[in-house]
């Protein structure tokens, strides 16, 4: 069960995972090494799946977005193997979510520009048979959190 000082260090930690124990022990007002054994505790239980490098996606070479809605006419399981298979292969694509509704898949993309999207375009098709693909280009990011709500961590 977690209290309010392990979701603050939760959140601490998604704002900055190379935050010093220390300056996290003095946030949550806790001694640093009660602080490391609940962040060692924290990891143990699976409420930090990992810590990542979040990269700028200009100075990489990668400031375009794309995303891709997908609808298939095939539900069968080599058909989603295949397609798992393939979406999971082109480091492009970042993001792949099964929705409810219209349509089958939304892809999101990173992309050095937009023409490149033909290039990934035709990786996917060639791999997979998809019934109709939507391409649809960000034109501004209003919104990207790169972490979670800790409110609702029981």
């Amino acid at each position: 069960m977690l209290d309010e000082r392990d979701r603050k260090i939760l959140d601490l930690m998604q704002a900055n995972a190379e935050m010093a124990v220390n300056d996290i022990a003095d946030a949550v007002a806790l001694s640093a090494s009660a602080c490391s054994r609940r962040i060692a505790r924290l990891r143990e239980e699976g409420y930090i799946a990992r810590s990542v490098a979040v990269l700028d996606r200009r100075k990489v070479g990668l400031p375009t977005t794309v995303f891709v809605i997908v609808r298939t006419g095939k539900h069968e399981a080599g058909w989603l193997d295949e397609f798992h298979a393939a979406v999971s292969t082109i480091p492009e694509i970042v993001e792949v979510h099964r929705l409810t509704g219209n349509f089958d898949y939304i892809i999101k993309l990173v992309l050095p520009n937009v023409e490149h999207y033909d290039v990934i375009y035709r990786q996917l098709v060639r791999r997979v048979e998809l019934f109709d693909m939507s391409a649809y280009i960000s034109m501004e990011t209003v919104k990207l959190a790169t972490g979670v709500p800790t409110k609702y961590a029981e």
